[in-house]
């Protein structure tokens, strides 16, 4: 199945060595670029794809409103593609806020080429791109300067049953699956169920999400 790409950003030549690095893959079609969030939101809607390249830092509109644009559609738009942001910092207080839009992970600017092609893979599967050491630092970074922001998160976590928090926790450290089944001595299989349970219970769309939420309400503290 081909995998339908957008990019956007200011940086015509980084658009157009993307989209050259990425359309001679042949399981990845990039249908369009924009050079700003407003049309890059505006071609998504248009276009449909499966997975939008979004820079952080752009003129008229940023990254972070576009991949909220993009996220959280308005009532009737039932298009939501998967949001990879691009960024020129490993640490960032827009990625932060964009993982908590929904985005499924970021990437470095100069990252090597086969990192962007297999990052477009691996988000457009419906997987968070964050390696679990990656996202556990972001998050511990941001949740250690915004202790405040766990309050009313914390109410949602009863929803969850005792196995299911105790998964959570676990994911929120970093974990794989493999990892967690091990810890928890359960099949692999199980483990997968418990995680999808635990997303759909928070109404979160991916492991990143999934991460911030446990910081937030204080399921796992920062340096655990």
């Amino acid at each position: 199945m081909t995998t339908r790409v957008v990019i956007v950003d200011d940086q015509a030549m980084v658009r157009a060595g993307f989209a050259a690095l990425l359309a001679a893959q042949a399981d990845i079609d990039v249908v369009g670029e924009a050079p700003d969030g407003a049309q890059g939101v505006e071609l998504s809607r248009r276009t449909h794809p499966d997975v939008v390249l979004m820079d952080v830092r752009m003129p008229e509109m940023d990254g972070l409103e576009a991949a909220r644009r993009l996220l959280s559609p308005p009532p009737g738009v039932t298009h939501r593609p998967r949001v990879l942001m691009l960024t020129t910092f490993d640490v960032d207080d827009y990625v932060y806020e964009a993982l908590r839009a929904g985005a499924s992970g970021f990437l470095l600017k100069d990252a090597p080429p086969a990192d962007l092609i297999a990052a477009v893979r691996v988000v457009a599967a419906g997987d968070a791109l964050l390696a679990p050491s990656v996202t556990r630092r972001l998050i511990a970074d941001f949740a250690r300067q915004r202790p405040a922001a766990r309050g009313r998160p914390a109410l949602r976590l009863k929803a969850l049953t005792e196995r299911e928090t105790e998964v959570l926790t676990l994911v929120a450290r970093g974990r794989s699956n493999t990892e967690i089944a091990r810890t928890l001595v359960l099949a692999e299989q199980t483990v997968k169920t418990h995680v999808s349970r635990v997303l759909t219970k928070l109404d979160l769309r991916d492991r990143a999400q999934a991460v911030v939420f446990a910081y937030e309400s204080g399921l796992v503290a920062p340096g655990e």
